[in-house]
This record gives C-alpha cells, structure tokens and sequence, in this order.
C-alpha cells in the first residue's frame, strides 16, 4: 500500500509538470537548465521559477495551460507579484483545449473572450494543481 500512494504522488506531481510542458514553450529553452520558464501576465511574459511542488485541489492563483497552441503559446496567468490576489503561485491549474483552430492568447481577458466565443474550452484540474513562484 505505501507504495501505491508513492506512485499516486508521483503521477499527481507529474501532471502539472506534463501539462505545462506540452505548451510550446512554456520553458525558456535558453534557461531551461538553471531552472526558469515563462508565462504570460497580461500580455507580457513573466518568468517562473521552475520548482513545483504538488498540492492537489489546492491551488489558489489561476493559471491557464495549454495541450496545444500557436507557436509561442505560454501558460496565462491572472495574477503576478506585487498585484492583488497573488498568493506566491499557488496555481489552481486550468487546462485549455481548441474548438478552433488556435491563436495566440496573453492574458486572461484574451482567455475570458475566447471560452464566450466557443472558441476554447477551459476545464479546471484540481489534481495538477502545485506551486513554482512567479520572479518579481
């Protein structure tokens, strides 16, 4: 038994951990070795810090992944340091998916107006939820 709750914990790391990286270029591929990616904050790219931890059904800070995408397609955030309502990047994980052929999306107005359109659709994924900071 403990190790079938060792491999639960694993696989639930491991999905924000997939999710994320499925997105075209979520991680900075110049600074992918010293640990840092990057995601979008209202049109502008901000950078993460790379060390996730897994906190399932947990997440507070919205964060938007994509399974596919446009190339330079990041993950879209609706809050970053120093703005109301972030909470160190405790990411609530929402994962994106096309109804359309896709465009590219940077902040989470772009994201609000796409699912109004049909153009996405976004569905919540309290188990990939996990927490890797935003650098201010």
């Amino acid at each position: 038994m403990p190790r079938l709750v060792s491999l639960v914990r694993a696989s639930v790391l491991a999905v924000p951990l997939a999710v994320l990286a499925t997105a075209p270029a979520v991680a900075d591929s110049g600074n992918a070795a010293a640990g840092f990616g990057q995601l979008y904050h209202d049109g502008v790219v901000v950078r993460t810090v790379v060390t996730p931890t897994s906190t399932p059904g947990k997440g507070v800070d919205p964060i938007f992944a994509f399974s596919s995408g446009v190339d330079g397609q990041l993950s879209v955030t609706s809050v970053a340091p120093g703005g109301p309502g972030y909470h160190g990047g405790r990411w609530a994980v929402y994962v994106v998916s096309w109804n359309t052929a896709p465009y590219l999306l940077t902040s989470d107005e772009a994201v609000a107006s796409a699912t109004a359109a049909g153009d996405i659709t976004v569905a919540r994924m309290p188990a990939a939820d996990f927490v890797c900071p935003v650098a201010g």
